[in-house]
C-alpha cells in the first residue's frame, strides 16, 4: 500500500484563517501577521495516477475555489521563509473521524475501489513580523497551536510534516475481568472508584460491598461499569432527587425546610398542577410530546453537554446537538429544527487569571459555536433560536444548552416491547468513544480533567444520523418496531437496560457491528460512540 498526502488551499479569501488570525490576536499573539488554514488528507490506497486525480478533483477539493496538490509519503516539506512557520494537526489514534469515513465510501461510489484507509488533519502556514527571530517563531508557534489550533485531548500537532493516525487493527481476548470487592476497606472501595473513574461515593461503594458480601460473588468488570453508569449523576439525576435541607434565617431564628426532589417538588408538579390536557407525554421518555392539531404531534428535548464541551469544545456541542436530535427520533418523531442557549467566560480573560488545565473562553466559544452550526449544517436541520451569554463563572465550565423539535403523526409512537422481540442497533458502529462519558459528566472537573478524558468526549458524524432519521421514520410509519430509544449515555447498557426493564433480555454483545476489533466486552456494552439507535 502507498500513502499519498492531498494538501487543498483556498484560492479565495479564506474566513476560517481569518478567524484563526483574530482569535491569536485577541489572545496577545499580536507578531502573528498571517494564518493560512489548509485541509489534509491522508489516502492508503493502490490507485493509477488517473484514479489520484479523480480523487484530488471530484471528492477533496472544489476546483472552482480550492486548488490540491499531493506527493507520496513521505515527502519533506519545502523549507519555509525565515519568519513562516509551517505546523500541522491530526487527530490522535483511535479518535472517530467522520470525513475520513465517508471519503472511503464517497471513493468507492465514485468507482475508485483502491482506498483502503483514510485520516483527515490540517495545515497551518503562520507568517509572523519580520522582526522576530526564527528561535522565537517556534516558541511563539507552540504556543499558538496549544491555546488555540490544536486541542491535545483529541488532537497531536507538529512543527513541519506529520504522520497521519489510521485506524489499527488490534488483537483482544475478549476476556472479563473479575473486580474484587469483598473485604476491600472504604479506602480501598474509594481507590477503586477513583481508578475505573466510576465517580462512585463511599455509600455507593459500600453498598456495592454489602450486595457482593450478601451474594457471596465478586462483580464483573460489566457488572461494575453498569452500576457506576447508571448510579451517575448525569443518568441518575441524585441532585434533584434527593432531599435537601434549606435553611432560612429571619433574624435570630431558623426556619428549617425540607425539599423531597426538587424534579417532584418544582419541575415535574408545575405539569402535574397545571394537568395541561393537550400534554400527551411528560418526564417518561427520550423527549416532551404535546398535541399539535388533529393529525400531528409535536415534540421538544433540550440537555446540556457541559462537560464535554469544557474539554473538546467542537466535538462536545457537536454531539449535544446530535444527542437531542436523537431523543426526538426516540420518541418516533422527525427533527425538524434545533435550538441553543450557550454560557461562557468573559471573553477578554487573561491566561493568567484561567485555572490550570481550562481553555481559554474565547477559543471554547469558538469551538462551541463551530461545532452547533457543523452538525445543523450537515444533517439539515437549522438552528430557529438560541441565546449567547457570558458571565465569569463559566470561564471553566461552560453551559451548553442545545435542543430540537420535532414532529410526527398521532398515535404511531410505541412504547411496548414484547417477550420474543429482537434488539437491533441501528446507525454508526461501536468503538472506543465516550467511554465513561456517563461518569465523566459527573466528575468535578479539575487540571487533570482533560488529560484523562479523551475517551470519554465523543465525535459526531451527522451524515450517517441523517440515514438514522430516513430509516426510523419509515421504520415507524410500517409500524416495525414495539420500542425504540438512542444510545446515549451509558450506550447499551442504558438503552437496553431500559428498554428491557419489565421484561428482561439476552444480549449478545458478539453481533455488534465494531469501528475496529478489540473492544473488551465492558466497552462494547458502555461505549457512547454516536449516532445509534436501539
Amino acid at each position: 500500500m502507498t500513502t499519498h498526502r492531498f494538501i487543498t488551499r483556498s484560492l479565495q479569501k479564506d474566513p476560517h484563517s481569518a478567524g484563526y488570525l483574530a482569535d491569536a490576536r485577541a489572545l496577545g499573539f499580536h507578531q502573528l501577521q498571517q494564518v493560512e488554514c489548509q485541509d489534509l488528507y491522508f489516502i492508503e490506497s493502490q490507485l493509477s495516477q488517473e484514479e489520484l486525480q479523480q480523487l484530488a478533483l471530484k471528492l477533496l477539493s472544489d476546483p472552482v475555489t480550492q486548488t490540491i496538490t499531493w506527493d507520496e509519503m513521505p515527502a519533506p516539506l519545502s523549507p519555509p521563509k525565515p519568519d513562516t512557520v509551517i505546523l500541522e494537526v491530526t487527530l490522535r489514534p483511535g479518535v472517530t473521524d467522520p470525513i475520513a469515513n465517508e471519503i472511503i465510501r464517497a471513493a468507492h461510489e465514485l468507482g475508485i475501489n483502491g482506498v483502503h484507509r483514510a485520516a483527515t488533519g490540517q495545515r497551518f502556514v503562520l507568517h509572523f513580523d519580520k522582526t522576530v527571530s526564527p528561535s522565537e517563531t517556534i516558541r511563539l508557534s507552540a504556543s499558538i497551536s496549544a491555546t488555540l489550533l490544536a486541542n491535545n485531548v483529541i488532537q497531536h500537532w507538529k512543527i513541519g510534516s506529520i504522520e497521519p493516525s489510521f485506524p489499527e487493527e488490534v488483537e483482544s481476548s475478549g476476556a472479563v475481568e473479575t473486580i474484587i470487592i469483598r473485604g476491600l476497606s472504604d479506602d480501598e472501595l474509594l481507590a477503586l472508584s477513583k481508578d475505573r473513574r466510576a465517580a462512585l461515593d463511599l455509600a455507593e461503594m459500600q453498598a456495592i460491598r454489602d450486595y457482593c458480601q450478601k451474594e457471596n460473588r465478586d462483580l464483573t468488570d460489566v457488572e461494575f461499569e453498569t452500576i457506576a453508569q447508571t448510579w451517575s449523576e448525569h443518568c441518575g439525576h441524585k441532585t434533584f432527587k434527593a432531599k435537601i435541607e434549606v435553611y432560612r434565617y429571619t433574624g435570630t431564628q431558623v426556619h428549617t425546610e425540607t425539599i423531597d426532589s426538587l424534579i417532584k417538588t418544582y419541575l415535574k408538579s408545575a405539569t402535574d398542577k397545571i394537568n395541561a390536557p393537550w400534554v400527551r407525554s411528560a418526564f417518561v421518555d427520550n423527549a416532551g410530546i404535546i398535541d399539535f392539531d388533529d393529525e400531528f404531534e409535536i415534540s421538544f428535548k433540550a440537555e446540556t453537554h457541559n462537560h464535554p464541551s469544557a474539554i473538546e469544545p467542537f466535538g462536545g456541542a457537536n454531539t449535544g446537538v446530535g444527542g437531542v436530535i436523537r431523543d426526538i427520533l426516540g420518541v418516533s418523531a422527525k427533527p425538524i429544527a434545533n435550538t441553543d442557549v450557550l454560557c461562557f467566560g468573559k471573553q477578554n480573560i487573561s491566561f493568567d487569571d484561567l485555572p490550570e488545565g481550562v481553555l481559554h473562553p474565547k477559543r471554547i466559544m469558538s469551538g462551541v459555536v463551530a461545532g452547533v452550526q457543523d452538525y445543523g449544517n450537515k444533517i439539515g436541520i437549522p438552528t430557529v433560536n438560541g441565546a449567547i451569554l457570558f458571565d465569569e463563572g463559566y470561564a471553566a465550565n461552560p453551559l451548553v444548552f442545545c435542543g430540537c423539535v420535532g414532529i410526527a403523526p398521532k398515535g404511531l409512537h410505541r412504547k411496548n416491547p414484547q417477550v420474543g422481540d429482537r434488539i437491533i442497533v441501528l446507525g454508526g458502529r461501536t468503538g472506543r468513544d465516550g467511554l465513561r462519558g456517563a461518569t465523566f459528566s459527573s466528575m468535578t472537573m479539575d487540571a487533570q480533567t482533560g488529560e484523562v478524558a479523551g475517551a470519554s468526549v465523543q465525535i459526531g458524524d451527522p451524515i450517517v444520523e441523517k440515514g438514522l432519521i430516513d430509516v426510523i421514520t419509515r421504520a415507524r410509519d410500517f409500524k416495525l418496531y414495539n420500542d425504540i430509544t438512542d444510545c446515549g449515555a451509558g450506550g447499551l447498557s442504558s438503552a437496553v437496560g431500559e428498554m428491557a426493564s419489565t421484561i428482561g433480555c439476552d444480549v449478545e454483545l458478539r453481533n455488534v457491528r465494531l469501528k475496529y476489533p478489540g473492544l473488551a466486552p465492558w466497552e462494547i456494552w458502555l461505549s457512547e460512540a454516536q449516532e445509534r439507535m436501539c
